[in-house]
């Protein structure tokens, strides 16, 4: 809720959880003009975003508890609970839940975009209301432009 002062409080019992993938939990929190906002859960081995980029937004990680796999170019690296990672414009990327352990993640976007719609169609995707094509259609609304990684794909499938 968007207070008088400009201030914004949610709820956790008000705020839109997106639950169709049966191995994540997006949460949506905020989406401004200077910041977008989601935590989100991922079951142990579980994917969360491939491979992408963003051409405006940096992208910043802050784990809560348990592992994040996470591709930076052409490393992987594994963030534990309380890592802290921002991704600056440009930087290919990409996350899933480490496998032996859930992750949960803050997430926030700076500058914001109206991404809560992004997100809502990757849920629509999963309960068969929307196609895979109008996620690639929709990369440069959202700013996520996904690339091929290799390395990322070696990595998912130890």
């Amino acid at each position: 809720m968007k207070r008088m002062d400009n201030t914004l409080l949610v709820r956790a019992a008000a705020a839109e959880a997106l639950d169709a993938d049966p191995a994540a939990v997006v949460t949506l929190l905020a989406d401004l003009d200077g910041l977008t906002c989601n935590r989100s859960t991922f079951r142990q081995g579980a994917d969360g975003a491939p491979p992408h980029f963003h051409t405006r937004a940096s992208e910043l990680f802050f784990v809560l508890d348990g592992s994040l796999e996470v591709l930076l170019g052409q490393e992987v690296v594994v963030l534990e609970r309380g890592d802290f990672l921002v991704v600056p414009p440009g930087v290919p990327h990409a996350f899933g839940a480490a496998g032996g352990a859930d992750a949960d993640v803050l997430f926030v976007f700076t500058p914001g975009m109206g991404r809560f719609d992004y997100y809502r169609l990757l849920d629509r995707v999963q309960r068969g209301q929307a196609n895979a094509e109008e996620i690639a259609a929709s990369q440069d609304r959202f700013d996520n432009h996904y690339v091929d990684s290799p390395v990322w794909k070696a990595a998912r499938a130890r």
